[in-house]
């Protein structure tokens, strides 16, 4: 099993943008051909709601939304569907974006484990990105090929940690694209500023996100979606798939899929039955997990009903220093490295802030 490819990219918006399109462009025009999900996405061309998506992420991010354009540029594919593509969430209930995130906090530890659940094409076709904006904290993240990084698991350099888990909403609403709105989280430098982000900004549809940070004891877990911003604070320890579970979901509109409720049972089950505090090796047994009952928790089935499989699963340790990063896959590590954290700086300068193991 080779290692996960990290590669640099830094810059203003655009650049990035261009040099992520560029990264993707070897696979792109393959992965949509397969793809059931843009097939589905591709005849909301010219609507007036995706113009309406559109006009929000330029009024709250428009640094984002020109990200978004380079990329377009880098792929050699139109801006109208590269946006499509990532307004997926919003236009289509069944994006084969899965995931399951675990979350344990201990006397000396805060951990977050997450399963990154996607498109079985995608095996082998991801890589992880080093993405150092200038004036920003700059983040590592999984990038899926054509979407902005943050939709997935990442840390950037002030020390904050964000994995997202999808949710189908039934109603999503005129507002910032999900995708977009995970993305700048990312160039937030303290939980707080990350909450505030979220509660702010209004939502067109939802995710649920994992958020951890260096230097502050609290780890969250929140269901942003266009109706509210549900903020929990995580206990001990806990669990989410792809569905909402907080007190008070039961007035929105959603998909709950066999997978994910399967999933979220079972998480619960193995978090209850855990003894005594939870390590780094504990969270990874238990998103391995392939229950006999139900659908499994590690998904590799080429007929799993949602077609999703586990492309990826990675681990954060959360200290005062920084952020401890590991990802696995099929078993083995396949990256490792620690994440200081660091006040926002150039592009220039930041490139010594991650140190590989």
């Amino acid at each position: 099993m080779r290692n996960l490819q990290v590669v640099e990219i830094k810059g203003e918006p655009y650049e990035i943008g261009y040099a992520l399109g560029e990264l993707a462009k070897p696979v792109f025009a393959d992965y949509m051909a397969q793809s059931s999900a843009w097939r589905a996405v591709s005849r909301w061309r010219g609507a007036s709601f995706v113009a309406a998506l559109r006009d929000a992420a330029r009024v709250h991010f428009p640094a984002l939304l020109t990200e978004l354009e380079g990329m377009a540029a880098g792929l050699r594919w139109p801006v109208e569907d590269v946006l499509l593509w990532n307004c997926r969430g919003e236009l289509i209930h069944h994006v084969p974006d899965g995931c399951t995130t675990l979350a344990a906090i201990g006397a000396d530890a805060r951990l977050i484990a997450h399963n990154e659940d996607g498109d079985p094409f995608l095996r082998e076709r991801c890589v992880l990105v080093d993405v150092q904006p200038i004036g920003k904290p700059g983040f590592v993240s999984f990038y899926y090929p054509g979407s902005l990084p943050g939709h997935t698991f990442a840390a950037n350099r002030a020390g904050l940690v964000q994995t997202i888990n999808n949710l189908r909403i039934r109603t999503p609403t005129v507002g910032v694209p999900r995708m977009i709105l995970a993305r700048a989280v990312l160039d937030a430098g303290s939980l707080d500023e990350a909450l505030h982000t979220l509660r702010t900004a209004p939502a067109a549809s939802g995710f649920h996100h994992t958020l951890g940070c260096t230097g502050d004891p609290r780890v969250f877990s929140v269901e942003a979606t266009a109706q509210r911003c549900s903020v929990q604070s995580v206990g001990t320890r806990a669990g989410h798939a792809n569905h909402m579970i907080h007190a008070g979901c039961e007035t929105q509109a959603q998909i709950v899929t066999e997978s994910s409720r399967d999933r979220q049972l079972r998480v619960d089950a193995l978090l209850r039955a855990a003894a005594g505090p939870l390590n780094g090796d504990a969270l990874l047994a238990m998103l391995h997990d392939r229950a006999a009952a139900g659908l499994p928790v590690y998904r590799d089935d080429p007929s799993d009903p949602d077609d999703e499989n586990t492309l990826a699963t990675a681990l954060f340790e959360i200290g005062n220093a920084g952020v401890s990063m590991q990802v696995v896959r099929d078993g083995q590590r396949v990256f490792d490295t620690f994440i200081p954290r660091t006040a926002p700086q150039s592009a220039s300068s930041s490139s010594a802030a991650i140190l590989h193991k």
